[in-house]
Parts: structure tokens; C-alpha cells; sequence
């Protein structure tokens, strides 16, 4: 996202229900979608005890827009009928970005 600042953070935390039952392939499909929607600048994730994704977007209309999206209202009722015990859903405007990179090729 650099160069981007500020930009909003979509913080998606999770506890899953057991099994898969389509997850992985649902979880796939929406970061694949995501990308391809306007103000999309990124995506981290990790799953595994608790699922933690962010997703990362130039506004709040385009964050908007996401949640509104078809295929990913789709997704969102079968979260809830199948997928989690609980989520929560942080949406934060990041002002400011560093790291560190051993790699100065990178």
C-alpha cells in the first residue's frame, strides 16, 4: 500500500465452526474477487485457531461497495449459517505506514 496513505483497513476476525464445508473454496473465491473491485489496494490473512484477514481500500464508499457486492453477500449468510461460531469486523483509517525489508533488492 505504499504511497497510498492514508487508506482504510478492513480487519475481518474470526472463530470457525468445525469442518471446512466450503470454506477454503469461498475464502479463495472472495479475496480473488475483492482485488478486481474498484479502491481494492491489498490483503493479509491468516487462518488457523482464530482467522484473521484485512483487506485494504482507498475509501470507505469502495469498503461499502465490497459489502454490497453479490457474490460477497452471498458469502457473508453462508459465514453465518455454516462457517463461524462469532466474528467481528474493524474498519480503520491508517495514516501512516513503515517497515522493515533485510532485502534492499525489495
Amino acid at each position: 500500500m505504499k504511497g497510498f496513505t492514508p487508506y482504510y483497513a478492513v480487519i475481518f476476525t474470526t472463530v470457525r465452526a468445525e469442518g471446512d464445508l466450503g470454506y477454503a473454496e469461498m475464502a479463495d473465491r472472495m479475496e480473488a474477487l475483492a482485488r478486481v473491485q474498484p479502491g481494492f489496494l491489498g490483503f493479509e490473512t491468516a487462518r488457523s485457531e482464530i482467522g484473521i484477514s484485512v483487506s485494504y481500500w482507498k475509501s470507505l464508499d469502495d469498503i461499502a461497495r465490497w459489502k454490497e457486492n453479490a457474490q460477497h453477500l452471498e458469502a457473508q449468510r453462508t459465514g453465518r449459517e455454516k462457517w463461524y461460531e462469532h466474528y467481528t469486523l474493524r474498519i480503520c483509517r491508517v495514516e501512516r505506514e513503515y517497515g522493515f525489508n533485510r532485502d534492499p533488492q525489495e
